[in-house]
């Protein structure tokens, strides 16, 4: 089996990443094989630290991310053996016993926060990209997901995103859109943008 395209999705918190990569693999489901890989679900386990320590981790930063297993993974993909990947359970704030096995692909769709800041996880992507997304409208949709999927509170929400989210973004992940090829802004809801990217992905394939 040929190395698979690698497609990098990054961006701010609830800019609309999942959004976008659902819509590639859709598209492209029906003649390709498509994995997504989220880069949420290599949060570094916290499984040794009680609840009260878990909290206080800043969820936002590089640093919460085991990139090196992410790496180990994606390297293991390519040369066409399967793996466990593994989840993440928000809930309790630390990795699932639950693991996820993946098989090798045609595409590979990486996508989160930090997908484009790590140089070495870079190095390995077909197509670098971001999705720029208005703050305001990331932090409705944010407070949304946490408060309805993730189990938290809206105070704890609120306070998240004004001490940690919002100044890691301006920090880490903003600065990070210059290494992509691709800027998409709103997200899932630009279709010309999805169009486009769809005929560009087309033709990485074919040659």
């Amino acid at each position: 089996m040929n190395k698979p395209v690698i497609i990098g999705i990054a961006g701010g918190s609830a800019s609309g990443k999942t959004s976008i990569s659902r819509k590639l693999k859709d598209h492209f489901s029906d003649v390709k094989s498509v994995l997504i890989i989220r880069q949420d679900d290599y949060y570094k386990d916290q499984s040794h630290l009680p609840m009260e320590e878990r909290v206080k981790t800043n969820y936002d930063h590089p640093f919460a991310f085991d990139n090196d297993l992410l790496i180990e993974n994606i390297e293991a993909l390519c040369r066409g053996e399967k793996i466990e990947k593994p989840t993440y359970d928000f809930v309790h704030h630390t990795r699932s016993e639950v693991t996820e096995t993946c098989f090798p692909c045609d595409v590979l769709i990486l996508e989160g926060l930090f997908v484009l800041e790590d140089e070495k996880l870079r190095s390995l992507l077909d197509m670098k990209i971001f999705v720029d997304t208005d703050a305001d409208v990331r932090f409705i949709r944010r407070l949304l997901r946490d408060v309805k999927e993730r189990g938290r509170d809206m105070d704890g929400v609120i306070s998240q995103y004004v001490n940690t989210v919002r100044v890691m973004h301006n920090s880490f992940i903003e600065p990070s859109k210059r290494y992509a090829d691709i800027i998409i802004p709103e997200g899932g809801e630009n279709y010309v943008a999805i169009d486009l990217l769809t005929t560009k992905i087309s033709s990485i394939i074919n040659r």
